[in-house]
């Protein structure tokens, strides 16, 4: 399904059906995926229908470019594992997904808040939500996982 398009490829709602084309462009772009935990096919299609999670993409003469997968829980909606194939990067893609994000989340969902964490080695990215009007706050993020490699 396009939402939108042009030369610069097409931005597309993305399916559990696109599993494979997401990891392996996460595997081009550096990004680590858990396949066998939380990004295992099955989380990932419960994911998708659960109505809390919504994943976007851009494709390029069909081809998977760049991806980001959105996460809301009523009051905030997250940003998350966004990559571009490196091939493709400094085309404008990123910007163009996260814009996305936040129509989806502010226009359709009426949530007012978008956040993403980022890691602090991650310039790039960094540097991108910096630009996008995101100020980082200072947090500590803890977690415990129910198994491991989840």
């Amino acid at each position: 399904m396009s939402a939108d398009s042009g030369q610069t490829g097409d931005l597309v709602v993305l399916e559990p059906g696109d599993y494979l084309e997401i990891l392996a462009l996460w595997d081009r772009a550096g990004l680590p995926a858990r396949p066998e935990g939380r990004d295992a096919p099955e989380a990932f299609r419960r994911q998708q229908e659960s109505g809390l999670q919504r994943s976007l993409g851009i494709r390029v003469e069909g081809r998977l470019v760049a991806v980001v997968i959105l996460t809301q829980d009523g009051r905030k909606g997250w940003i998350n594992r966004l990559a571009v194939d490196p091939v493709y990067r400094h085309r404008g893609y990123a910007r163009r997904l996260v814009d996305a994000s936040e129509r989806w989340f502010n226009d359709d969902l009426g949530i007012e808040v978008s956040a993403a964490l980022i890691h602090t080695h991650n310039d790039g990215s960094r540097a991108l939500f910096d630009a996008l009007g995101y100020e980082e706050v200072d947090v500590v993020y803890v977690r415990k996982l129910a198994r491991p490699g989840a």
